[in-house]
């Protein structure tokens, strides 16, 4: 019998799932608003059209979804068979007419969220391989779709900004950034400060002796952080110095993904 509801019954997890719903939700608003002529234009990403924005959103929400498949069955099923598939697949996707564009966002979107609200409780532990080779539980997929619906849409540059993202998912986001630096060792000599709450959220390279600190808003730190922009931060030390001469320049954030 198809399930009505989610066989979870894990709060937290119900929670995650609810926030990648809504992240979905608040894309399609943003998508609907734009009309077919309008997908042609520019989005946020370099190289990119919002054309190739709609289809990265609908290839990946089928790719998450080969992965709660394989938890579901324990067959094993890649996200995509190798990077150029990948980006092939969206390359192709930019192509589609406006209307089997639309229908690409809203079948995979219906579809991932099929097999997230089938999947037994147990399933969710199970462990799948991500397109960049790490093991994660099942669960991992709702974080991964989360990221992807609020960040791009706002990537469709159709007036959606990081502010409309909820701040415990940008707050994650941030972590995931920061600590992919950390990992790569780019963020040496680098201190992200997030102001405007209790108690305030230090990130980076703390033990640096000379830091480079970049302080700013929740939102306004995680749009710097993820290559989007720097309004809204500013920036001291010796790489804010070295950007332009000036005490409040604010260098370009590290490579993260």
């Amino acid at each position: 019998m198809v399930e009505r509801h989610d066989r979870t019954t894990d709060p937290e997890l119900l929670g995650a799932l609810l926030q990648a719903r809504r992240g979905t939700a608040f894309f399609a608003r943003k998508l609907n608003e734009l009309s077919d002529a309008e997908l042609d234009g520019d989005s946020l990403l370099s190289g990119w059209s919002r054309r190739h924005i709609t289809a990265h959103i609908g290839y990946n929400a089928r790719a998450i979804a080969r992965l709660v498949e394989w938890a579901a069955t324990g067959v094993e099923t890649p996200m995509y068979p190798s990077p150029e598939a990948r980006n092939h697949e969206i390359e192709f996707g930019a192509t589609l007419s406006p209307i089997a564009l639309r229908h690409l966002f809203d079948h995979s979107a219906v579809h991932l969220n099929v097999e997230w609200r089938d999947l037994p409780e147990d399933a969710w532990r199970h462990q799948v391989k991500t397109a960049q080779g790490r093991i994660v539980p099942a669960e991992e997929t709702v974080w991964m779709r989360t990221r992807e619906v609020w960040m791009h849409a706002v990537d469709l540059a159709n007036g959606a900004t990081f502010a409309d993202i909820p701040a415990p998912v940008l707050a994650r986001l941030l972590k995931d950034i920061t600590g992919a630096w950390k990992t790569r060792g780019t963020d040496t000599g680098l201190v992200v400060n997030v102001t405007g709450q209790e108690p305030e959220l230090t990130l980076g390279d703390t033990s640096a002796e000379s830091p480079t600190v970049v302080s700013g808003p929740l939102p306004a730190v995680v749009q710097w952080a993820a290559g989007r922009g720097s309004g809204g931060v500013t920036a001291v030390g010796p790489a804010a110095d070295a950007a332009s001469g000036s005490v409040d320049a604010v260098p370009a954030a590290p490579k993260w993904i």
